[in-house]
């Protein structure tokens, strides 16, 4: 699990660093760090959630749902965690790790970008894309059927092997534009 964290934290912390550094020397409010910051932190781990989802809504009567449940009822978070850590290979079919809602997220970041002042909002939809990029980097490194797996679950057609790279080449390009312009909007 620390690898995990160590994954989502540190392009996380990168970012805040890099626009932090753009808008410090255009003097930029305080606030805006704050509500930067909180958005950052939290995105890089609500999409997690989909994992509790998976294990109280979806597939609840998994042994490994029902132990989840055990933990989070008495509230041994740790043990929560580890049962995290040694089973969230197994989850393929969630809500969040998926191409079509990676598709809305994008497009509503998209809107979001373009028409809201929020920092706080427009800090956690980048985090939110930046963690499911990472999480597709990473098994598009590892275990590319993984990967295939997970993001088109549900779906009778797949997108080949060979062009997962090219759907992540697009997606970063896509958080890229969206780094800039969060950089760019508070200038």
């Amino acid at each position: 699990m620390k690898g995990e964290l160590k994954r989502h934290l540190l392009p996380t912390i990168g970012i805040f660093l890099i626009v932090s550094l753009f808008w410090f020397l255009n003097q930029n409010p305080w606030p805006n760090y704050l509500g930067l910051f909180c958005g950052l932190i939290l995105g890089s781990f609500f999409l997690d959630l989909d994992h509790l989802v998976f294990w109280f809504f979806l597939k609840p009567s998994l042994s490994e749902s029902r132990q989840a449940q055990s933990y989070f009822q008495s509230r041994q978070f740790k043990s929560l965690l580890s049962l995290l850590e040694s089973t969230h290979k197994g989850h393929t079919s969630l809500i969040f790790h998926h191409y079509f809602f990676q598709v809305v997220l994008t497009l509503t970041t998209f809107f979001v970008f373009t028409s809201s002042p929020n920092i706080f909002v427009m800090a956690f939809l980048l985090s939110l894309n930046l963690h499911l990029l990472i999480d597709e980097y990473v098994d598009l490194n590892s275990q590319p059927e993984h990967l295939q797996k997970w993001l088109f679950a549900r779906e009778k057609k797949q997108l080949p092997l060979p062009y997962l790279k090219y759907y992540l080449y697009t997606f970063f390009l896509i958080n890229s534009l969206f780094l800039w312009l969060l950089i760019r909007y508070f200038l």
